[in-house]
């Protein structure tokens, strides 16, 4: 099997989680550097890899195909030029960057190097998001009318990160943190809005990033889907809520990848490793070809993060199609400009 060598630009809860474990796992990689500027905490798990104390010294010294590019989004402009301009391939966080002139330059400057450039969008591998997408496909609500996507939490108190909670950095809060989440499920779902309006504001006060919002985003099929953010939301919702011309179906958000991570799971490679739902999770009403009420409890299959690094590895070694490419979630950097915009100005934007 070819091996494709990784460069980690930060070994903070990213690294940790949501990609060294895979990188490890998958043997089609092999870690070849880590940056930590101060500590060398991967040494235990990570003895392998080099351990480099810039970014910038990693890309002129290490032996990497591919750099990760997983640091604080203020910097993912930065350092992912700074891989494409050393001739590397990049995986960049979400969300891609702080506004959209950054995003298209990069993805412009890759173009021309001639390397790819994608953003980890690993919510599109979340068990619930597929379960909905596999609703949508099958058809049995009919022609979506309406749509609401939510991601709340119930964190009142602030974090302490100056790159999330400053109101004065661009990037900060919930909007480009959960908002990269929402926004690229509702494009994967139902494609590129007309128009929009939203409302983002701080719900913890001025001196805090934003940690609320509603993104109205209007289709030209007289389609409203609803984008929608708390972090003051103790009892949970339906996370998705799809009503058709047909029936309605309703997802809770229950893919559990993340807190199995952080609890120390190992995700396994070609299989599925996380601890299967014991309860129905999403609740699917329609009407079927008799005119008859059909009301189904719905159990959702495993998601699978694992499922991101393998598609990057087949684009690497077999050309298969990149997952989540920087030209295509630069339209989820133009929704999210616009509702910034459209919250700051009090009015519908349009995007087409």
């Amino acid at each position: 099997m070819q091996l494709v060598k990784i460069g980690l630009c930060a070994f903070g809860m990213s690294g940790k989680v949501f990609h060294a474990p895979f990188l490890k796992e998958h043997p089609g990689f092999f870690i070849s550097a880590i940056v930590e500027r101060s500590k060398e905490e991967s040494k235990e798990k990570y003895p392998d890899a080099t351990i480099y104390h810039s970014v910038e010294d990693m890309l002129k010294n290490a032996d990497i195909e591919v750099a990760v590019v997983n640091t604080p989004v203020q910097t993912h402009f930065e350092y992912a030029k700074m891989a494409l301009e050393a001739g590397k391939h990049v995986v960049v966080e979400k969300p891609f960057t702080v506004d959209v002139s950054e995003a298209e330059e990069l993805v412009k400057l890759a173009e021309e190097k001639g390397l790819f450039l994608s953003v980890y969008q690993n919510r599109r591998f979340d068990r619930d998001f597929l379960q909905v997408q596999k609703v949508l496909d099958d058809k049995k609500i009919g022609d979506v009318k309406e749509a609401e996507l939510r991601f709340d939490r119930f964190r009142t108190e602030p974090s302490g990160k100056q790159h999330k909670e400053n109101p004065q950095q661009t990037g900060s809060g919930s909007l480009h943190d959960l908002g990269a989440h929402l926004v690229d499920q509702a494009v994967q779902y139902f494609g590129f809005p007309e128009k929009l309006f939203a409302d983002v504001f701080s719900m913890k006060g001025s001196e805090f990033a934003n940690d609320y919002f509603e993104i109205l985003l209007f289709y030209k099929n007289d389609l409203r889907v609803r984008l929608k953010s708390s972090v003051f939301s103790k009892e949970a919702h339906y996370a998705y809520i799809i009503h058709g011309d047909r029936g309605s179906f309703l997802q809770e958000r229950t893919d559990n990848q993340e807190n199995e991570l952080v609890s120390g799971a190992i995700p396994a490679y070609g299989k599925d490793w996380t601890i299967p739902l014991k309860d129905p999770d999403g609740i699917l009403n329609f009407l079927n070809d008799n005119k008859e009420t059909e009301r189904i409890l719905t159990l959702s299959e495993p998601g699978n993060y694992m499922n991101y690094y393998q598609e990057i590895y087949e684009h690497i070694v077999f050309g298969y199609a990149l997952p989540s490419p920087g030209k295509e979630v630069i339209q989820n950097m133009k929704i999210i400009d616009a509702a910034w915009k459209s919250s700051q100005e009090g009015k519908i934007i349009m995007l087409s």
